[in-house]
């Protein structure tokens, strides 16, 4: 079966020589958040992760979740498991203090992320959306509901959802039809369906908090009549305990390509008691809040996808012998195909990990910095780069889970290697959250149009500003100044081509996505380069970065160059093809 060991040292190069992310102690909210705390924590929770998490992924998705009469149960195991993580304080990692967190940078939870989704992806979902709640409530919540629900759900003794789709309405989130009629006391009826709800109902917790988009009975159609509502499972008395159950019913849960482990339920509310959360009708604003939050956490699953799929067939390579490579080598790893294959899972997994921990870092920035300009920069950074981390990343983890397949070979199709797991798990990555595809319209639709194109143009200058110079890593930086250049000259196209022709930039989209992330990935590998370069204690180590940047300047960053080209044709015939011609 596959195996996890936490990259212990990548990680903490990406955070002290590449990102800076010492520089997180300096703000007033994180004067404990020293490298040396941090790495302190994250040796901690990789102990805990690789012990007692990554054991329960294969059982895990063998056994899978089962429904009786309403009631769910886990994968055995899961329930221990999720008591220790979530009382060792790890739930709660960057959770406000007075709400029983430990206060840390955000950035910290998801290198934390990234281990526990490597580990086991599907016992992530529990506490991943209890944090997503949590956050919701903790923007959006009154003084009273935050003091009702947030003390459980931010240490995560209570566990949250997010309860948008329903049958019809997946990614049209307008049409969605479930009611909230007053009651009278200010708290209102819920009735209606949602599916696909992830951790909807299971015992690993006393309680479970459901962040709710419904609809008030004189609201306008559309997603400008839809509001947010707190519904707990049970509902809490005055003082805390936990009173009747409240009619929330779990009618069947999913049976799934992946994440077997994960509980993915369809839930009828009748009448379910819930209170409004945020002002009337601003629904979709309030379910942003929680939502572009969670696709970094997407991301960051993705990312523990590639490392997991990365790790396993590199192991694999070094110890399967099949036939004689052209150098004279005995094992598969000296295949030049082969080594291809792991360059590739290589430069993508370590240039995604910056990709994803830099966007971390920059949601510290914009909430916590005290300079006004360098939070609305760092804001420009994370909603610019919030599409491309989810994108990118779980797009990743299914071409390297299937790499890993290949890598593996005959063996990789069987289940007991377990590399096909991986294929199966990252594949809903790719689709919850807004799929990929909706990341891209998000991406060329909004982002690249906010403040007048701002986003974009900071970005480019920071590339620019880091590749003006060739020594040491011309290899790379000549390279990037080009693809830089012509992704500039593609936004540019895509800026234009929108006010007249949305066809065109609407089938770019993903083509555009990928190359902004492969130019983001250069930007990436040119400061890992220089950080490595200077490492004087491993030879060994320094040159396998470098040999990988070099991997990476030469057979990845030119699909810039392609992926721009296809962006800016025309697909005006391509659309006017009837329906019924194909």
């Amino acid at each position: 079966m596959a195996t996890y060991k936490a990259p212990i040292r990548e990680i903490q190069f990406v955070l002290n020589d590449v990102l800076d992310a010492g520089q997180l102690s300096a703000l007033p909210s994180y004067g404990d958040a020293t490298m040396e705390t941090m790495n302190g924590l994250i040796e901690e929770a990789a102990k805990l992760i690789e012990e007692q998490i990554a054991p329960l992924n294969a059982s895990g998705d063998t056994e899978g979740c089962r429904w009786n009469n309403g009631e769910v149960s886990v994968p055995k195991g899961f329930a221990e498991a999720y008591q220790q993580y979530w009382q060792a304080g790890w739930v709660g990692l960057s959770n406000p203090p007075e709400f029983g967190g430990a206060g840390l940078p955000y950035t910290l939870s998801k290198v934390v992320d990234e281990m526990l989704c490597s580990a086991d992806v599907a016992f992530a979902l529990y506490p991943g959306l209890t944090v997503g709640c949590f956050e919701a409530l903790h923007a959006l919540g009154t003084d009273e509901q935050k003091a009702t629900y947030l003390p459980k759900l931010g240490t995560g003794e209570w566990t949250g959802t997010m309860c948008i789709t329903e049958p019809h309405a997946g990614t049209d989130i307008g049409s969605v039809k479930t009611k909230a009629t007053p009651n009278g006391d200010g708290s209102y009826a819920l009735d209606g369906g949602k599916i696909f709800i992830t951790s909807g109902e299971h015992t690993m917790a006393d309680n479970i908090i459901h962040f709710v988009i419904a609809r008030l009975p004189d609201s306008p159609p559309g997603v400008k009549g839809l509001s947010t509502f707190v519904v707990p499972k049970f509902l809490v008395n005055a003082d805390g305990s936990l009173g009747a159950r409240n009619p929330v019913r779990c009618t069947s849960i999913e049976h799934k390509m992946g994440i077997h482990g994960s509980c993915t339920c369809a839930l009828q509310f009748e009448g379910a008691k819930g209170w409004m959360v945020g002002a009337p009708n601003t629904g979709i604003q309030n379910m942003f809040v929680m939502m572009n939050l969670a696709r970094i956490l997407v991301g960051l699953q993705g990312l523990g996808q590639c490392e997991l799929a990365t790790q396993n067939a590199i192991n694999y390579a070094k110890d399967r012998k099949q036939g004689k490579a052209f150098n004279g080598g005995e094992t598969i790893i000296d295949h030049p195909d082969v080594r291809r294959m792991l360059l590739t899972m290589k430069a993508t997994t370590e240039g995604a990990r910056v990709m994803a921990y830099e966007t971390g870092l920059y949601v510290d920035l914009a909430h916590h910095h005290p300079d006004p300009a360098v939070r609305e920069a760092a804001g420009d950074w994370v909603e610019l780069n919030t599409p491309l981390v989810k994108s990118f990343c779980t797009d990743s983890a299914f071409d390297l889970g299937s790499l890993a397949v290949q890598v593996y070979g005959g063996h990789g199709f069987i289940r007991e290697h377990g590399v096909e797991q991986i294929v199966r798990d990252s594949k809903i990555l790719c689709l919850y959250e807004g799929t990929n595809g909706i990341q891209a319209m998000d991406l060329v639709r909004r982002k690249l149009m906010m403040h007048n194109g701002r986003l974009p143009q900071r970005f480019f200058a920071k590339l620019r500003s880091e590749s003006t110079a060739d020594a040491p890593v011309g290899f790379i930086a000549k390279p990037l100044r080009e693809a830089v250049d012509e992704l500039e000259k593609t936004t540019q196209w895509l800026q234009e081509s929108f006010k007249t022709r949305p066809d065109d930039v609407g089938f770019g989209a993903v083509d555009f996505q990928r190359a902004f992330s492969l130019t983001y990935l250069g930007y990436n590998w040119l400061r890992m380069a220089k950080a490595a370069s200077l490492s004087t204690n491993d030879d060994a180590w320094k040159l396998s970065k470098l040999t990988t940047a070099q991997f990476f300047a030469q057979r990845m960053l030119p699909q810039v160059h392609a992926l721009c080209a296809n962006v800016r044709n025309s697909a005006t015939e391509l659309m006017t093809l009837d329906a019924a011609s194909f």
